[in-house]
């Protein structure tokens, strides 16, 4: 797939209707999503249970874009294989969650999905210095994963960081948390380009009613390129 730092909107379902799955991600697509964010929590590593293996493989056949699986678990290795299994395009782990990040991330890309490493607002960019050439993205959080909704913590400096850490390497920075039209120019200012948005994205809207999805998207599509056009 060819890459480039076009502003990508990653709809986190997390915020979606779970009794109604399929319906919203066809929503979200048909609006101007670009990727669809998974969050997959253990109870353990965060404070919450959400999806595993089985409902990212039920999600399958609804995405047509790019299916973003966000492991926010502990330990990663053993559930490898069956998130390949169940179609995730791009897979990733957090740095925080094993002693062996490296291996983990060979082991993603080794079973065929884009590999994606994650840091905790608390955990610096260096932590990432060295995994650069096995990755596809850097998902940045901005706020303590676990939960959605939660209020956007200013991580700008360490974006700015990665992003000359990453040079002209073909990766990704992601931002997780908090992201709405205001806090959308702060970090594609500092060299974001993939945004997942959760509640910003389906505030006022239903998979019956997916216009406001719609206006959502766009609402922080134009705030972010707006700012990167000033740039």
């Amino acid at each position: 797939m060819s890459f480039d730092r076009t502003i990508r909107i990653a709809p986190s379902i997390l915020s979606a209707d779970f009794a109604n799955f399929g319906a919203e991600i066809r929503a979200i697509e048909t609006e101007g999503a670009d990727w669809v964010h998974v969050d997959v929590m253990d109870g353990h590593f965060v404070p919450n249970l959400t999806f595993g293996p089985m409902a990212v493989k039920a999600f399958r056949p609804h995405v047509t874009t790019v299916m973003d699986v966000h492991l926010m678990i502990a330990p990663v290795d053993p559930y490898i294989d069956a998130f390949a299994e169940a179609g995730a395009d791009i897979l990733t782990a957090h740095v925080e969650a094993g002693p062996h990040i490296h291996r983990t991330l060979q082991a993603i890309r080794g079973a065929g999905m884009r590999a994606g490493v994650a840091l905790n607002p608390g955990t610096p960019a260096e932590a990432v210095a060295h995994l650069l050439d096995l990755v596809d993205v850097v998902c940045v959080m901005t706020v303590n994963p676990g939960f959605g909704g939660q209020k956007f913590i200013d991580m700008t400096d360490k974006i700015r960081c990665l992003r000359a850490m990453i040079g002209d390497r073909p990766v990704h920075i992601e931002i997780d948390g908090g992201v709405d039209p205001v806090t959308a120019p702060l970090v594609v200012a500092a060299g974001a380009d993939v945004l997942v948005a959760g509640s910003a994205v389906f505030r006022g809207g239903s998979a019956g009613n997916s216009a406001p999805y719609g206006a959502n998207i766009r609402a922080i599509r134009a705030a972010a390129e707006a700012t990167r056009d000033a740039a």
